[in-house]
Formats: structure tokens, sequence, C-alpha cells
């Protein structure tokens, strides 16, 4: 079981492995971490509140099985949005403003990791291949499509995770439509084109093929659910789904799922939002129990769950629960971290600042997020 001993010997470990990068990368035989992005923005009165929690599996029932942390902050920093990509790279990275903006649109944030990623630390410390590092995208954030590897000289796209995600999916499915030499000249131009604006979406110019295990496991899903796009799971109820999948078909050692969909309040209806709010509740509650489930995971999975950013209210219309506003509410966030060695039913009643995930992650699977600002929550773990 890991414990408090193996957190402290794998601070000083990856402490030691950032004054020498080791010549060959090492077998992993620590935990499975899920950090699952608790997404779209969510205020603490709607998910930890007991008096108004549209989340109670998350609060009755996981929180008793490891540490809630009720007071997680963004800082509150010149330039610091209070927004879904930003957050996520904030906990993907464990620092602020660790992105550059390569040509946002309006209303479209397209941002990418200046440093490294949770996803490149474990890669390059620990012999894993990619399709067991996963980020899971919900189809409507494709900006965050490239989220799995930053910019830093030293890691990057070797290092990068697999994304599981509808993009992807269409990806895979495009070139294999394209491959069938019985395709319909009208139905090849229609897919051509299709091809054409999906490639063009990553603004690196480039689209790394998916290795042959990500790939065997789209012919599977393209069994299962074909090309129509209306047989398979939408919205955050696909990340539950694919997150599911992908325990059992790829075994991966290190998940981020990236739930979105309470953002949807911003067109104006509360109930798209606490509606949501209970609809990952519920994804939630089936990725825990399929690795209850699964002697894979079981006893061995540490998981972080913690919003993107707060919500805060419109001062200049009446639309409930926006947070683009820099109020208080939008940098309060809280985190739950549960899985063995974890302390049980606890209350971590201090504040913690959001830059403490990642380096809490990379701790716990005994690397070192060298570039964090924030530094490792040890008071989570027995």
């Amino acid at each position: 079981m890991f414990t408090r001993r193996h957190f402290n010997a794998g601070l000083a470990a990856s402490a030691l492995a950032g004054l020498a990068r080791p010549a060959r990368a090492l077998d992993y035989r620590g935990p499975n971490v899920v950090l699952i992005r608790f997404g779209g923005g969510v205020r603490r009165a709607e998910t930890i509140d007991p008096s108004g929690t549209y989340a109670p599996n998350l609060l009755n029932n996981l929180a008793k099985r490891g540490v809630l942390i009720p007071d997680m902050r963004i800082e509150q920093l010149d330039g610091v949005d209070t927004s879904h990509a930003e957050g996520t790279l904030n906990l993907l990275t464990g620092r602020y403003l660790a992105y550059r903006d390569v040509g946002s649109g309006f209303g479209i944030d397209r941002l990418e990791p200046t440093e490294p990623t949770l996803f490149e630390y474990f890669r390059e410390a620990f012999d894993v291949p990619s399709h067991e590092v996963l980020l899971i995208n919900g189809e409507d954030r494709p900006q965050e499509e490239f989220f799995t590897f930053g910019m830093n000289p030293h890691y990057g796209i070797s290092y990068r995770s697999e994304m599981l995600s509808l993009h992807r999916f269409k990806l895979y499915r495009t070139a294999r439509q394209l491959a069938d030499p019985a395709l319909a000249i009208a139905t090849r131009a229609q897919v051509e084109k299709e091809r054409a604006e999906l490639m063009a979406a990553d603004h690196r110019g480039f689209a790394p093929e998916q290795s042959a295990p990500i790939q065997a496991f789209w012919a599977n899903w393209r069994r299962d659910y074909g090309d129509s796009g209306f047989k398979n799971p939408r919205g955050d109820r696909l990340l539950t789904a694919l997150t599911v999948r992908a325990m059992a078909e790829l075994r991966p050692r290190l998940i981020m799922v990236n739930y979105q969909d309470p953002d949807y309040v911003h067109w104006g209806n509360a109930s798209h939002y606490t509606r949501a709010i209970a609809i990952i509740d519920e994804g939630i509650s089936r990725i825990v129990a399929a690795a209850d489930g699964d002697p894979f995971y079981r006893d061995n999975t540490v998981f972080v769950i913690t919003p993107d950013c707060g919500r805060d209210a419109n001062p200049l219309m009446d639309v409930p629960y926006q947070h683009h506003f820099n109020s208080r509410s939008a940098h309060e966030t809280f985190a739950l971290i549960l899985g063995p060695g974890i302390e049980r039913d606890r209350v971590l009643d201090r504040p913690i600042d959001q830059s403490a995930i990642a380096p809490t992650i990379a701790a716990t699977m005994g690397v070192r997020a060298e570039a964090a600002e924030g530094s490792a929550i040890d008071a989570v773990f027995r």
C-alpha cells in the first residue's frame, strides 16, 4: 500500500532525478492515478455544500474514503483568468500562466503549455507506453485536444499522452474510410473535406499518428457504435463511457478526464448547470466502481477530483453562474483525494493552492514536477 513513507521516498527520489536525468526510464510499479476535472466551472455551493449539492455521491460516499479539501484557491495574479483551459493547464503543470496564446479567436481560447505536463514528467521517468497515459476530452472543448504535451525542449512530443475524444475517433474513422477503395466518389469528397477540417483544428499543423493500441480501441468503438454519431453517448456521458472502456481495454496508469458540461449555463438556463453536475457525479461513481471491480485498479488507484475554476455572477445581465469576472468565488474551488495510502474521512480545513495538485500527483507517482510553483500536499497521506 502507498503510504506517507512512500510519498516522502518519492519526493526524495524525484529531487535526485531532477539533478541528473536517468539514462534509461524505469519500470513503473507505483499506483495508478485518475485526475478528474470536475469541469465547466462549478461552485462549491452546488457541489460540496450539503444544503445545496447536486453531487451527493461525491459528498456523502466518496468523501468518506479520502481527504476533502473544501478551500482550494486559484491565486489572484495579474493575467490569471478563471477559465477552463487555463485551469486545466494549472492542474497539469502546477503553475500559473504556463501557456502561450497561439491565436485565440472570438470565444475560443487556443493555448498550448509552455511547461511540462504531468504526462511528460511521468513518461520521461518511467517506461510507460503512450496508450497507458490518457487525456479524455469532450467534443465541445476542441482546443483542449492539444494539452497532451508542452513546448519544453527537455520533454515534448516524445513523452505525450494519447487522446481519447470524438475528434480523435473522427480522425481514425475518416482515415479508414479513405483507405477503402470501394468508397463512392461523392462520399469520398465529403470525407476528404471532413478530414481536412479536423486536421485544421490542430494549430501545430500536424496530428501525431495514434498508437496501434489506440487504433485498436477505435476499431472496437466503431464496431459497436458505427459512423453516424447517433448511437454513442454524448456530452459528459461520453467521457465516462470512454474512461470505463479504456480502463478495461488499455489499462492506463495515468488518466485525466476533462468533464465540461456545467459550462452550458452560459446560455442562461440554470438547470443545464445543475443537471450537468449530477451527470458528472454519476460518471465519477461509475469510474470509481469500475476501478473497485477490477483487480488491476482495485486498491492501487488514487483519484484526484477537482474543478478547473469556480463561478460567480454576471454583473451585466441576468445570466446565472458565470466565471469571467475575476470575483472571489470564481477563484474558489475544492478537491477530493482518495485511494490507497490516503487518509480516510478527513477534511483538510486550510487553504490549498490549485498549483499543489500537479506536484502532489507527481510525488504520488514517484516523479518531480520540477517546473511547478506549488508544493505537494503531504498532509493527505497517512
